[in-house]
């Protein structure tokens, strides 16, 4: 009667070590663009192709994903969309300019993730369950200015931490609102409210932000954003087939944790993009049933 038990305990591990060969050893490089569609946009206008990178958590010794990034400029996008997390490593810079320096040239802005201001540091990864993480007292900083000196300067990308910008892209005018990291709570709605004092006026209105609390997406929501991207979550980063994610490090349903959703709040619905992200940290490198991603968002007139 006892044999079927250490049978049984050996099938769970080996199927836990096929699992971890998986996420360690292939699926964390199995880089994937997921193309998706909002139609958002007045009839017949024309559509708008947004490249969303996001949690990229670049070492200076990834050079496949530093490639493969650098590789997607040869999809043309009209817009790119940066929701932070570009450091894996405080000796990333070279890395991250040669991941997005093919995109000098095409319109683009970012915002902070909480990565691109502190540097990495060991977790326990089992604390995810008790909550978001929170920043460890003797972490160091990144340069932060550095790395917007890049992306502002070199690569003519508006700078969102707290701010505003209006871009033209193909006939649209924009307006982009964007939050400091909302994971360590830097968003300033007052920063942002004063950007916005006498602005001109814009077809479209895009929030963007790093994390995506209920608190700051619905901040947007009242400032009458059309559309809101946001990173973060890395989709779960660990799913489990058939259910999907089980933690998000937010307050976000985890439903929500990766692709194009809608977010409702106020009598008023959007589309919601959140990147399931490219990395995953130096200290926990893997990802199961949650392939490293871009989204390449096709904002479409409404029908």
């Amino acid at each position: 009667m006892t044999r079927p038990l250490p049978a049984a305990l050996a099938a769970v591990g080996i199927a836990g070590a096929a699992a971890a060969t998986w996420g360690i050893g292939i699926e964390r490089y199995l880089f994937t663009v997921r193309h998706r569609t909002a139609r958002i946009l007045p009839p017949g206008t024309d559509p708008i192709r947004i490249l969303h990178i996001s949690d990229m958590h670049l070492a200076p010794w990834q050079r496949r994903k530093r490639e493969w990034v650098a590789h997607l400029a040869s999809l043309r996008p009209d817009l790119v969309i940066d929701t932070g997390d570009n450091f894996g490593h405080p000796d990333a810079l070279p890395a991250i300019r040669g991941a997005l320096g093919a995109f000098t040239g095409t319109p683009g802005v970012h915002v902070h993730g909480s990565n691109d201001i502190w540097a990495p540091k060991p977790r326990n990864p089992f604390r995810y369950f008790l909550g978001p993480s929170k920043k460890k007292p003797d972490v160091s900083r990144l340069d932060s200015d550095e790395l917007d000196d890049f992306l502002e300067g070199d690569l003519g990308w508006s700078t969102l931490n707290n701010d505003t910008a209006v871009l033209d892209v193909r006939g649209h005018r924009i307006r982009f609102i964007g939050t400091d990291d909302p994971h360590h709570k830097y968003e300033d709605w007052d920063a942002i409210d004063e950007s916005l004092v006498g602005a001109s006026p814009a077809a479209l209105t895009i929030g963007v932000t790093h994390a995506p609390y209920q608190r700051v997406l619905n901040g947007f929501m009242d400032r009458g954003v059309d559309a809101i991207f946001a990173g973060h979550t890395h989709g779960g980063q660990v799913r489990v087939p058939g259910y999907g994610a089980l933690v998000a490090n937010c307050d976000l349903p985890l439903k929500q944790a990766r692709g194009l959703s809608t977010w409702h709040h106020d009598g008023r619905s959007v589309p919601l993009n959140v990147s399931a992200g490219l990395g995953h940290s130096i200290y926990s490198p893997v990802r199961f049933a949650c392939r490293p991603e871009v989204s390449l968002i096709t904002l479409a007139p409404r029908r």
